[in-house]
């Protein structure tokens, strides 16, 4: 018998597995990539066709240079950004031209020239692209054979002058003119990336109802924790294009979509509050739940698919009858039994669930609908206030000022950078081979980095990529192409360098192989050098051997950052508890209170999402020096649970106000603010245990009403709400505990 799939099957079988690939090649970064290289094809063809080949190789370093700050960026401050790196890295070239002939004097000032450049990374991601700059500057001027005299060295350096500045225009004018595209874009990526994360709650609300009383319904999970804190990396650079200026409707329409996925965010941790709850006979409904979360993922796969192909999405799926009937099984179980304490607490949480879950499901309606144009964004919130929410777009010399302490990271990983490119180029005059010393340097600063975990990553990704990418170019060469289209080759593979640099780091290395290999035989100007693919693999090899030892020389271990990690989430966390229980936010929510919120909010999944990756980093490096990583991680679980019961508190306290007697639910409030913030101040002993009427609930069953929709059995919501702030309160508790952990397992051996 002939067992093979359906034609249509097959089809839709190969759809699914090319879908990956084709939202990647659709991205903001490939789009800017292909930027790119066509900047850099028209600037050095251009410059190759009036002047030469030589001309155009040196332009191309020039280009280089300066596009590997060319990233997608809003468009107040690019020029401030990509101006640093020509006024950094020509002098460099221009130095290392001259200096090219004398070995021992190129070696100092190769010292403190990548001093220099990695001081850049003060200013952390932003000054990382011009530390890149200037290392290359310095590098690629390494690889010609040394000038003849002072004016050849005036020529080249005027030539990469010339496609510096010239590139430098044509980034300025594509930004511009794809900055309405690349918020699209972003804004796509952001929608797979929450719906990435609806599918991770999904598969946790089937594991919690088949291991009801597990630890696995306990508190969020690792991967969850890590999607949460790459989602809020996402948010900030997603903030930073989308809500510049936002007048026109279609900026609009990206920014309102933005504060959705702002709200929505706060729902998915709420969503896994009293999962721990669920037990099997709730089974049917939890799979539905989650069956639901899986339709809304899809929907934001859909809204997210046009967005890249400037298309009209489908509406989104509407949940509301299931969900309406979900209600209605709670509640007529709670009507069945009302003197069933388990029943009503099966039902109090089927009702919560329900209640949570329709949030979601308006969200993904509300994104589906602005995608269609058939909803008006509402940009109130963030239009009076919106540069609070973005990054600066100026370069402050705070970063400078702070860095001169022993302890600073960015301090020590400059001069052990310094170290490790002085120590890769004195063993490349040493080599018995003829080695081009610039390769290895190369290696060494692509490949270290500041934290153990991103040099190993970058080690591996590195050598496997340069193996590929020489063999690839060696190719080339020995085919003896001609110059126009060895020029071709060049662009197309710094284009598809810069795409993947920051999201696949071997496909980078690959492409920046075979760009840097094809740029030293043009640099050559038809010396026709054999570049021998052993020597090249073992220049390689020799540079990553270099950045990995580098890596233990002045370190900054994680633990050596932690107390001023842990400080700040605890900080955040209050912050984040006094706003989100003052009643003047929600009174005023269009006001300047509620702008309070929304920035202490921020602050809190950002002080977060550090600390989640202080943990991931943590578990790279050697036991001995490795902090708490079982202590970082519940730190982490009951801070993300905080903030859930704290938009569980706001929720209710918004949505039910009329449900809640101000009588009733005042004090606990203001008590529950106090208490919170007195926990989490590590400057101060532990609160005192408050009196029984006051302590935090303990898990007695759930009252036999609703989270937030009206019950004909308790129309007064205040029992709920009381029950969240003591729970709030305890898990500030529990905070404060593990933090103290932390710190105290932490600190005896921080040196």
């Amino acid at each position: 018998m002939n067992h093979a799939p359906p034609p249509r099957a097959w089809t839709a079988a190969a759809a699914a597995r090319l879908r990956p690939l084709w939202r990647e090649l659709l991205s903001a970064h490939v789009l800017n990539g292909a930027s790119v290289a066509v900047g850099m094809l028209l600037i050095t063809a251009a410059i190759g066709a009036g002047w030469g080949v030589t001309a155009a190789a040196n332009a191309a370093v020039g280009v280089t240079i300066v596009l590997v700050t060319d990233g997608v960026r809003a468009r107040r401050g690019k020029f401030a950004h990509m101006v640093a790196a020509p006024l950094l890295g020509v002098p460099l070239f221009l130095a290392v031209q001259l200096l090219r002939p004398h070995p021992i004097e190129l070696g100092l000032l190769l010292l403190p020239g990548t001093f220099l450049a990695f001081l850049a990374m003060a200013w952390g991601s932003r000054g990382i692209p011009v530390a890149m700059a200037g290392m290359f500057a310095m590098l690629f001027a390494m690889a010609p054979q040394p000038a003849a005299n002072v004016h050849e060295v005036l020529l080249r350096t005027g030539w990469c002058a010339l496609g510096a500045a010239l590139y430098l225009v044509w980034g300025m004018l594509t930004n511009a003119v794809l900055n309405g595209r690349y918020r699209s874009l972003v804004t796509a990526q952001l929608l797979f990336s929450v719906a990435a994360l609806l599918r991770v709650h999904a598969d946790r609300v089937l594991r919690a109802a088949g291991e009801a009383g597990s630890p696995a319904g306990r508190g969020p999970g690792t991967e969850l924790l890590k999607g949460h804190a790459a989602l809020s990396d996402e948010l900030q650079a997603t903030r930073d294009l989308v809500l510049e200026s936002p007048r026109t409707p279609h900026r609009q329409r990206m920014a309102g979509m933005l504060v959705v996925v702002l709200e929505m965010r706060d729902r998915l941790i709420a969503s896994e509050l009293d999962l721990e709850r669920i037990s099997r006979g709730e089974a049917a409904a939890i799979e539905r739940v989650s069956a639901m979360f899986r339709t809304m993922a899809a929907d934001l796969d859909r809204v997210a698919d046009a967005l890249l192909l400037g298309r009209r999405p489908p509406a989104a799926h509407d949940h509301r009858a299931a969900l309406a009937r979900l209600a209605e099984q709670a509640q007529a179980g709670a009507l069945h039994a009302p003197d069933d304490d388990q029943a009503l607490q099966r039902a109090a949480l089927l009702r919560s669930i329900s209640w949570r879950i329709a949030h979601q499901d308006e969200a993904v309606r509300q994104l589906a609908a602005l995608a269609r144009g058939e909803f008006a964004p509402d940009l109130a919130a963030v239009r009076a206030g919106w540069r609070l929410f973005v990054s600066p777009a100026y370069w402050s010399v705070q970063p400078l000022l702070t860095l001169w302490h022993w302890r600073q990271p960015a301090l020590r990983h400059a001069i052990r950078a310094a170290l490790a490119v002085a120590t890769g180029y004195l063993l490349a005059l040493l080599l018995p081979w003829i080695a081009r010393d610039y390769w290895i340097l190369i290696t060494i600063v692509v490949v270290l980095r500041g934290s153990l975990a991103q040099t190993l990553s970058r080690r591996d990704d590195r050598v496997l990529g340069t193996l590929l990418g020489s063999l690839l170019a060696t190719g080339l060469l020995v085919l003896h192409l001609p110059m126009p289209l060895l020029l071709v080759v060049l662009v197309l593979s710094q284009g598809v360098a810069h795409a993947f640099a920051v999201r696949r780091y071997t496909v980078t290395s690959v492409a920046g192989s075979m760009m840097g290999l094809i740029m030293v035989h043009l640099l050559y100007a038809g010396a026709n050098p054999t570049f021998a693919l052993i020597e090249r693999v073992a220049d390689t090899l020799l540079g990553a051997a270099i950045a990995w030892a580098f890596s233990y020389v002045l370190p900054s271990w994680e633990r050596h950052q932690l107390t001023g990690v842990v400080a700040r989430v605890c900080r955040a966390l209050a912050g984040h508890a006094r706003q989100s229980l003052d009643m003047a936010t929600l009174a005023e929510v269009t006001a300047q209170p509620e702008l309070a919120w929304r920035l202490a909010r921020r602050e809190a999944y950002d002080a977060l999402s550090a600390l989640v990756h202080v943990w991931e980093r943590a578990q790279f490096e050697p036991g001995t020096v490795q902090p708490p990583l079982a202590g970082l991680e519940r730190l982490q679980a009951h801070s993300y649970q905080l903030l859930g019961q704290l938009s569980a508190v706001q929720s209710l306290m918004l949505l039910r106000g009329d449900h809640l007697p101000p009588v009733a639910v005042a004090r606990p409030i203001a008590l529950a603010a106090r208490r919170i913030e007195a926990a989490l101040d590590l400057a101060q002993p532990p609160p005192v245990p408050q009196p029984a009427e006051d302590a935090p609930a303990d898990d007695r069953p759930l009252p036999g009403i609703p989270e937030a929709l009206p019950d004909p059995l308790e129309p007064d919501a205040s029992p709920w709400l009381v029950r969240r702030v003591r729970l709030a309160v305890a898990l500030a508790d529990a905070v404060r505990a593990d933090a103290a952990q932390v710190l105290a397992q932490t600190s005896p051996t921080v040196r």
